[in-house]
């Protein structure tokens, strides 16, 4: 049977009036608030809503060892996440010059910058010239290095934000990914203008400012990597104390499921950077010295601050709680503006508690490391429902280029909360009327439409469970 919406009665719901929906498979209705998210009130914004709905919400789901072998698992078997260990130390140039065309290829459609302008040929291909795709040498010695600051990665060497349609100036179109203090990469080439580099990140092969990395010898970049003990920040973003004696780690933004090693045993009246330590965390962070090499800066975390020592227990109260730290956050595709897309947000919720993930929906939902069930045109409408109707916590279903997180059941439905632009439901005049959202929000599931005559059900690719391979996990 199609899960679909009968009634949203969107117009009334704006006016302020109470109003209901119920869905064709019967679940209880729904309200309509005047924000025009049918089914969430005050109440299903808040993590402790959901947190008491849960069965056995501290037990843990996978521990640490079980987490090191998901690992492993997805770095061995997933195409899209790189083991810099991996790499050879010379790297050949049509090999190089292959990824780099593989990104940055020339844009055959009309872009439009900020002020609505289309993108001219000479400017796209003052891009391409930057590549220096003709000075990559027949052999290339890699390099290594760690990222210093919340850094972007980018299709081009730019700076420029490109479009695809005049008005939008939220999808940059030259925006891949986003990077955090701390990140390991292998520096493989230069712009032409020096100021860029081309990097493999251990999720992406991209640019980066130059300025975002300092280069060292492999040693110290993985020895920072791995050093222990260490604290992952588990709010949506902490900064470092403000320390004029040393900028460089002063006000430095964290997001979570960034890992800082730090000094448990530094003497309470010893002073870190003109201040005293004794009400905050010593914590070590990489810097770029002024020739661009890799340095190391003792630097303040405070113990308000929201982070943890060691990663997070994979349970779903963390689930829960760590999600609904980003309610509410503005939308950035590829973790533009300071915040996260669908998938940036679900992998840093992951991250937090030390599961890593590939970067991009269309490589979450088909990993061949993840406990996934796959549905494609063959898929029976019984299929789809049965597989809804089992979804628990921390669950990831995946429709093309979006991906939800699943927080409970309420009215006999899956709750979700997912980083997204809208949603749609229908109005009882049968015409689809769309929410405006742009940001970490919760829906339920089942009225989701994903155009005028199919749902999200109906456009599921994939549900994904963070779970020891070959298991299926305990009911919530």
């Amino acid at each position: 049977m199609r899960i679909s919406i009968l009634a949203a009665v969107f117009a009334l719901a704006l006016a302020g009036a109470p109003v209901h929906a119920r869905t064709a498979a019967g679940q209880a209705t729904l309200p309509l608030a005047p924000h025009g998210v049918i089914g969430v009130g005050d109440a299903q914004l808040t993590a402790s809503f959901w947190l008491k709905r849960l069965h056995q919400p501290d037990r843990v789901i996978m521990d640490a060892a079980a987490i090191d072998r998901w690992n492993a698992r997805v770095t061995e078997l997933d195409p899209f996440v790189y083991d810099l260990h991996d790499l050879p130390q010379k790297l050949d140039r049509k090999t190089l010059r292959g990824w780099i065309e593989n990104l940055s290829t020339r844009p055959d459609r009309t872009l439009y910058d900020v002020h609505g302008n289309a993108v001219t040929d000479a400017a796209l291909d003052a891009l391409v010239q930057n590549l220096a795709l003709d000075a990559i040498p027949e052999q290339t010695d890699v390099r290594y290095g760690l990222v210093v600051h919340r850094a972007m990665l980018r299709t081009f060497p730019t700076t420029e934000r490109v479009f695809s349609r005049k008005g939008d100036t939220d999808i940059d179109r030259f925006q891949e990914s986003g990077m955090f203090p701390g990140t390991p990469v292998a520096v493989l080439h230069a712009s032409a203008d020096h100021q860029w580099l081309f990097v493999e990140a251990p999720r992406y092969r991209a640019w980066v400012q130059a300025k975002h990395v300092a280069i060292g010898p492999a040693s110290e970049v993985f020895g920072y990597v791995g050093k222990t003990p260490f604290r992952v920040v588990t709010g949506a973003s902490v900064d470092t104390v403000f320390t004029p004696e040393a900028p460089a780690v002063s006000q430095l933004q964290l997001d979570m499921g960034t890992r800082v090693p730090y000094a448990p045993e530094w003497p309470a009246d010893k002073p870190v950077n003109g201040q005293g330590p004794y009400a905050s965390y010593v914590i070590e962070l990489p810097l770029r010295q002024d020739d661009g090499t890799l340095g190391f800066s003792h630097a303040l975390l405070q113990k308000n601050a929201d982070t943890h020592d060691g990663y997070l227990p994979l349970t779903r109260a963390n689930i829960v709680r760590q999600a609904f730290k980003f309610l509410g956050e503005r939308y950035g595709w590829g973790h533009a503006f300071d915040g996260r897309d669908c998938s940036g947000f679900v992998s840093d919720v992951y991250r937090s508690m030390g599961v890593h993930m590939p970067r991009n929906t269309s490589a979450q939902s088909v990993s061949p490391a993840a406990n996934r069930i796959a549905f494609g045109k063959s898929t029976t409408q019984a299929e789809r429902t049965r597989a809804v109707g089992n979804l628990e916590v921390g669950d990831l279903i995946y429709i093309p280029g979006h991906v939800m997180m699943v927080i409970g059941h309420l009215h006999g439905q899956p709750y979700v909360i997912h980083d997204t632009s809208g949603a749609a439901f229908r109005g009882p005049d049968g015409e689809m009327h769309h929410v405006k959202l742009n940001g970490v929000s919760v829906t339920p599931l089942l009225p989701l439409m994903a155009n005028a005559r199919e749902s999200y059900i109906d456009h599921m690719t994939a549900i994904v469970r963070i779970r020891p391979q070959g298991t299926t996990g305990a009911k919530q």
